[in-house]
């Protein structure tokens, strides 16, 4: 393998490992404990620019020593001491997200519950429809079937004609034909 093919494996191997705190996936977070300040830095020296509060969601962006840079629902960013991060939400935020989630699929299941019912009423319409459709079919099936029949004995009737009339021209002819090969005398 070329040596600059493992150097630029190398290269990328390092830069995932060793990558910016801003270029790691954003995960989010939930405040426990005590309201805390949201500072401007990683450190108690920097300036505070507001607050956040037990329960509240933050997106981390990225961790620093003892610090982490998260950014708030509300689209601050700022720092925050990092032993008062929890990745799983409080009870109560869960509870309400699991409300909010139920309220929301009973909704889905009425609007679903009411589709079914719309759906089944179309069928249902349809069904009919079909019904009386195949029957219209079926009686056009048998009225083409008569009238096939109806048409078959004109054919017939023509044909009986044909071959009475050959044979009653065929006897006058030959009674035509005899006639004058007779030597008998008729009285």
């Amino acid at each position: 393998m070329p040596r600059a093919a493992i150097c630029a494996g190398l290269f990328i191997a390092i830069s995932i490992g060793l990558g910016a705190p801003g270029a790691h996936a954003e995960e989010n977070a939930w405040v426990q404990g005590a309201p805390l300040n949201l500072r401007r830095g990683g450190g108690t020296e920097f300036k505070i620019i507001g607050n956040v509060k037990p329960g509240d969601r933050v997106e981390i962006i990225a961790r620093g020593q003892g610090w982490t840079h998260v950014r708030t629902d509300g689209g601050r960013t700022g720092w925050i001491a990092a032993g008062y991060l929890d990745a799983v939400a409080p009870p109560t935020t869960r509870l309400s997200d699991l409300e909010t989630h139920s309220s929301q699929l009973e909704r889905d299941l009425d609007t679903a519950t009411r589709e079914v019912t719309r759906l089944r009423t179309s069928y249902d319409e349809v069904s009919g429809r079909d019904t009386e459709q195949r029957n219209e079919l079926d009686r056009l099936t048998q009225d083409n079937a008569k009238l096939r029949a109806g048409s078959r004995w004109a054919e017939l009737i023509s044909g009986a004609l044909i071959l009475s009339t050959g044979m009653v021209l065929g006897s006058i002819w030959r009674g035509m034909a005899s006639r004058g090969k007779s030597s008998r005398l008729r009285l």
